[in-house]
């Protein structure tokens, strides 16, 4: 799941929204307050201000729009009050909040004690380490496919899927070109690229749909997106889609935005995996 920090950071981002909507619209309200006197003959409302005695002046059902005003005041500033308190609390939760603090406890013991450690949870790098190890059959190649490497020496099928797979190496985002994956209903897929999350700590699917103007191509890919989402994997939580058609081919910009969005945590290095 999404870091504790992140949540911590999206939630202080919307109270400090929602303060400075509700600062801005009680800077033209009216002086006092609303209030209520119930009745058997109903409801009766006042405006009461500081220098009034007793409930205040009588509101006029005609004067709707003072009662509304004062009404929106009294809502207002108890959000405001509540939201200012909840935006302390939030702040200091989040500048103390580290999401990968037990991870650094190990990895700040000296390396002499480290080897005779067994970590409580097994750190980022021993899973990407670990899940790397696995062997796995890929789909493998025609005589006809052209012969196209990416930086790691794996052979990927297009030039797109190379820029993808640099990208990947480059920003240590772990990855398995081609890892068979069995959907229910469909048999067994290869997506173009399986990836780890750093965001989550989780598999991600990444397709990338490259001939998206053939039509027998484009009903093929969308067939498969069905198929993915019939096994709960849905795009934006387990699958990452980019398309390219032969006038518009994908940028490494495009790839940067995704990533960043989904997959990276922090900035990263461009050391390799």
């Amino acid at each position: 799941m999404t870091g504790l920090k992140e949540v911590l950071l999206k939630e202080q981002g919307r109270l400090e929204n929602i303060i400075a909507a509700v600062k801005r619209q009680l800077e033209n309200t009216p002086p006092g307050s609303l209030r209520i006197s119930t009745s058997k003959n109903g409801i009766s409302y006042y405006h009461y201000q500081i220098t009034d005695k007793g409930n205040g002046t009588y509101i006029s059902r005609k004067n709707n729009d003072l009662i509304q005003k004062l009404a929106q005041k009294t809502y207002n500033e108890k959000v405001l009050k509540y939201a200012e308190k909840r935006l302390q609390y939030v702040k200091r939760l989040a500048d103390s909040y580290d999401d990968n603090g037990i991870e650094g406890i190990y990895e700040q013991e000296h390396p002499g004690r480290q080897k005779w450690i067994h970590p409580i949870e097994p750190t980022w790098k021993q899973r990407v380490d670990e899940w790397l190890k696995e062997e796995y059959q890929g789909k493998g190649f025609k005589e006809t496919d052209p012969f196209i490497y990416t930086e790691r020496g794996e052979r990927v099928r297009s030039k797109s899927e190379k820029i993808l797979a640099d990208y990947f190496y480059s920003h240590n985002i772990p990855y398995k070109y081609e890892h068979p994956l069995y959907l229910t209903g469909f048999g067994i897929v290869y997506p173009d690229f399986t990836v780890l999350s750093q965001r989550t700590r989780h598999e991600m699917y990444w397709e990338h749909n490259g001939r998206m103007d053939d039509p027998a191509y484009a009903r093929k890919a969308v067939k498969k997106l069905q198929n993915y989402e019939k096994n709960n994997i849905f795009v934006g939580e387990k699958l990452i889609l980019t398309y390219e058609t032969e006038q518009s081919v994908i940028q490494t910009k495009d790839i940067e935005r995704l990533a960043r969005n989904i997959l990276l945590l922090v900035d990263n290095s461009t050391k390799s995996l």
